[in-house]
């Protein structure tokens, strides 16, 4: 009797323990600079899943100064998930004016409280190279000194400062850091790495003391060549520059599985998830909404393609349908079959090829369909167009 009493005692203390493992945090980072009209249904839609805003809100670059990110502040006022305003220091910089830097930060927070906002905290970013580690603890030590006491401050960080000694004292002067994980070397390697972005996690959680976030991807980039040999990196602004574009984008399936062995076995001082960056509609360089939202809640990824058909007066419309919540390459190729076709055309992206009992459209180029999206590939004027016997073609 005293044993099973005691497997009892055993068994509910596990579960206790079990119960008591707080899941994965999970936030965003809003970086557009200019806020628009689709910001609204972006942060309406996401509110579910992603707890808080980490909103770029100034940058300090060579030669350029300062520059304020335009955003909406009655829309993060309705939006009311907690707010952290991210300070963006290039890292170019030949060096962090203490006076200055702190200047600039302690008015954007009165400017922003002027404006009814309430912020949550501060996040400075700085890729810092490790020489400069000491200088830029002894900043954060400055800024830390000159806000308020109960204004959480964080920063971005970067593996490379694992290689450094003075990685401990750096991280002492702040209340949490936030581990950037993705396109930190040359990407032409690569945007991401999920299992070097474990290990990453786990090292950072060895030496940390105090609870640090991963920055994860949910976007992609561009890369032009350069006449130096070196890629020029094109994300969410477009470059007034010719020449081919390497297309890469962080791929929504291994990032669901990191997120899961996450979950399932979190290193040590990790206390959540944010994603990089906020999707609007018109992004065409990052993750749809509802592919970041199934990642984020870790839902099963699936992206079921099929042709739609609709008729009026003999005229056929051929449109693309994703039903599902991955979004989607354009598939290669789609053959329809039709009878007594008078004309037909395919629209932007892809080829037709007619015979007298088939209509064979082929990709000209890559493109995405988003989760849930449709896309129109061409129209037919035919006597008969047969969708059953139709095929897609990955």
């Amino acid at each position: 009797m005293r044993f099973i009493v005691g497997l009892l005692a055993l068994l509910m203390l596990s579960a206790c323990e079990q119960q008591s493992a707080a899941p994965l945090d999970q936030q965003l980072y809003v970086w557009q600079r200019q806020w628009t009209s689709a910001h609204e249904a972006a942060l309406r839609d996401s509110r579910s899943e992603f707890s808080t805003l980490r909103v770029l809100a100034l940058q300090a670059f060579p030669n350029a100064g300062w520059s304020r990110a335009r955003i909406d502040p009655q829309l993060l006022k309705s939006d009311g998930r907690p707010l952290i305003a991210v300070i963006r220091l290039d890292g170019q910089l030949k060096a962090l004016d203490q006076q200055q830097v702190t200047a600039q930060t302690l008015q954007l927070i009165n400017d922003w409280q002027a404006l009814g906002l309430t912020l949550s905290g501060v996040e400075i970013d700085h890729d810092a190279g490790n020489a400069r580690l000491p200088a830029y603890a002894e900043f954060l030590t400055h800024l830390r000194s000159a806000l308020p006491q109960s204004l959480p401050l964080s920063i971005t960080a970067l593996p490379a400062w694992l290689d450094s000694a003075q990685l401990p004292t750096l991280l002492a002067t702040v209340d949490s850091s936030v581990l950037q994980v993705h396109a930190v070397s040359d990407p032409r390697r690569g945007l991401f790495d999920a299992e070097q972005a474990r290990r990453w996690a786990e090292a950072w959680g060895e030496i940390t003391r105090k609870p640090f976030y991963l920055a994860l991807p949910a976007y992609g980039v561009a890369l032009l060549p350069d006449v130096d040999g070196a890629p020029v990196v094109e994300s969410e602004v477009p470059l007034e520059r010719g020449g081919q574009r390497r297309e890469l984008l962080a791929d929504p399936v291994q990032l669901s599985q990191l997120g899961k062995a996450l979950r399932d076995d979190p290193p040590t001082h990790l206390a959540g998830l944010i994603w990089f960056r906020l999707p609007l509609v018109n992004d065409r360089r990052a993750w749809s909404l509802t592919t970041l939202r199934a990642v984020a809640r870790g839902d099963e990824l699936h992206s079921p393609l099929a042709l739609s058909v609709s008729e009026h007066s003999g005229l056929y419309d051929l449109r693309l349908d994703n039903a599902g919540n991955l979004d989607s390459a354009w598939p290669a190729r789609i053959t329809v079959k039709a009878s007594d076709c008078e004309g037909a055309d395919a629209l932007a992206g892809y080829s037709l090829q007619q015979s007298p009992d088939l209509l064979t459209f082929t990709r000209l180029r890559n493109g995405r369909l988003p989760a849930n999206g449709q896309r129109a590939i061409g129209w037919a004027r035919c006597a008969f167009i047969d969708q059953g016997g139709s095929h897609v073609d990955p």
